[in-house]
C-alpha cells in the first residue's frame, strides 16, 4: 500500500462539507435551540466566524445554504420568521437515525421482525409443509397438491384427500406498541450538562425507524415533569426542559394508559431519565420534595410499577446518571416491574435504546 503525502491546506477539508453535510450539523443544532431555526442560524454563523465551515466560492455561502433549504423544503419563512417544516422534521429524524446506527456494530439479523417460529403470518415463505388444522386456505400451494394426488391415483383416477394438501409456509412477525418516555425536570439541563438533547436524538431516530421499517408498529412520546403529557413526534424537536420535579408515576401512569387501547402483542415503555421521582399527585394535587428518596413517592411509584406488569408492559430504564442511590430506586423499579435498567453515559444511550428495542422485537408472545 502505497501513501502520499503533501502539505496540509485547510481549505482542502473545507471544500469536502457539502450541503447535505452541513445540514446534519444544522439538525443538530436544531435539537439544542428546541426547534428554532432563528437561534440555530445564529449559532451556525457563530460557528462559520470561527471555523469558516462555509466556503468562499460563489454558491457555497451561509445565504447559499439558507436559500438551499428552502428550496429543498426544510424550512419556510412566514411573517419574516423561519419555521421547520413537515419535511424539515422527517430529515432531522433520518440523521438522527443514521448517527445513531453508523455507531453500531453491523449485524445482518439486527432488526428482524422474524420469530424462529413457522405459521399465521403475513411474510409468505418459498417452502411448503401438509396442511394441518388452523392453516389458512389462502396459503394451499395447488401445484404440490396436486402433483402429491396424481403421484397416488395418476391422472385417470385423481381424487383430492386431505393428506395431499400442503401450504406455503409463513413467517410469523410481531408487532410492537412502544412509548417513550422522556425526562423533562430541570435536572436535564442541571449543572450545565445537556442531557435532554441526546434523549431527544433518542426519541427521533427510534421514531423514524419505527414510521418507515416497522410500519404496522405504533410509537408514542410521553414526556414528564411536575406532571404527564403527550406529545406528537413532529413536536419531538421543540421539547424543552422546563423549572420541573420528576412525576415518574404520572409518567408510567399515562403510558400504560395509553397501551391499554394498544391491539399489539407485545407492549413496552421506554423510560429515559437522570433523577429520582420526586412529585406525585395526591388528592388532586401535587406532592413534592426535591430532597433525597421520599418513601411516599418512591412506593407510590414502585405501585405503578407493579400494575404495569400485571398488564404485561414491560419498562425498560435508561439512567444518564449514576449516583448510588438514584441506582438503588431504579433497580427497585425493574425488580418490581420485571423489567429492564441501563446504566449509560449519554454519548451511548441511543445504542442501548436500539439494541433493545430491535432485541425485543425478536420475541414471540402467544
Amino acid at each position: 500500500m502505497i501513501f502520499r503525502y503533501s502539505e496540509w491546506r485547510d481549505e482542502q477539508n473545507k471544500s469536502r462539507l457539502t450541503f447535505d453535510d452541513l445540514m446534519r450539523l444544522f439538525s443538530q443544532l436544531l435539537l439544542r435551540t428546541n426547534g428554532d431555526v432563528g437561534q440555530a442560524l445564529q449559532w451556525l454563523t457563530q460557528l462559520d466566524q470561527r471555523h469558516r465551515i462555509f466556503s468562499d466560492e460563489p454558491g457555497q455561502g451561509l445565504g447559499d445554504f439558507i436559500e438551499w433549504m428552502k428550496q429543498q423544503g426544510y424550512i419556510e419563512e412566514l411573517d419574516r420568521m423561519r419555521r421547520l417544516t413537515q419535511k424539515g422534521g422527517r430529515r432531522i429524524r433520518q440523521d438522527s437515525l443514521n448517527e445513531i446506527f453508523s455507531s453500531l456494530k453491523k449485524n445482518p439479523t439486527a432488526g428482524d421482525h422474524s420469530t424462529p417460529q413457522s405459521g399465521a403470518g403475513i411474510e409468505r415463505l418459498s417452502e411448503t409443509k401438509p396442511f394441518r388444522f388452523g392453516d389458512q386456505p389462502s396459503n394451499i400451494d395447488f401445484q404440490s397438491t396436486i402433483s402429491n394426488a396424481l403421484r397416488r391415483d395418476g391422472l385417470e383416477n385423481i381424487n383430492i384427500k386431505e393428506d395431499d394438501l400442503e401450504v406455503y409456509e409463513t413467517e410469523h412477525l410481531t408487532t410492537c406498541a412502544t412509548v417513550l418516555m422522556i425526562d423533562i425536570s430541570h435536572s436535564m439541563i442541571l449543572y450545565g450538562e445537556d442531557r435532554i438533547t441526546p434523549a431527544k436524538n433518542v426519541a427521533l431516530a427510534l421514531s423514524e425507524l419505527i414510521l418507515t421499517k416497522y410500519p404496522k408498529d405504533s410509537l408514542h412520546v410521553v414526556v414528564f415533569g411536575d406532571d404527564a403529557a403527550e406529545v406528537k413526534v413532529s413536536d419531538i424537536p421543540f421539547i424543552a426542559v422546563g423549572p420541573f420535579h420528576t412525576n415518574t408515576k404520572a409518567g408510567l401512569q399515562m403510558a400504560r394508559q395509553i397501551l391499554k387501547r394498544q391491539r399489539n402483542a407485545n407492549k413496552q415503555i421506554f423510560m429515559i431519565t437522570d433523577g429520582k421521582p420526586s412529585a406525585i399527585f395526591e388528592y388532586g394535587r401535587i406532592y413534592k420534595n426535591p430532597y433525597g428518596l421520599d418513601r411516599k413517592i418512591v412506593n407510590k411509584t414502585l405501585d405503578e410499577a407493579v400494575v404495569c406488569r400485571r398488564e404485561k408492559v414491560a419498562i425498560t430504564t435508561f439512567m444518564v446518571a449514576q449516583d448510588q442511590w438514584l441506582v438503588d430506586f431504579v433497580n427497585k423499579l425493574t425488580e418490581a416491574n420485571h423489567g429492564r435498567a441501563y446504566f449509560s453515559s449519554l454519548n451511548q444511550l441511543g445504542q442501548y435504546v436500539f439494541v433493545d428495542y430491535i432485541r425485543n422485537r425478536k420475541r414471540h408472545v402467544r
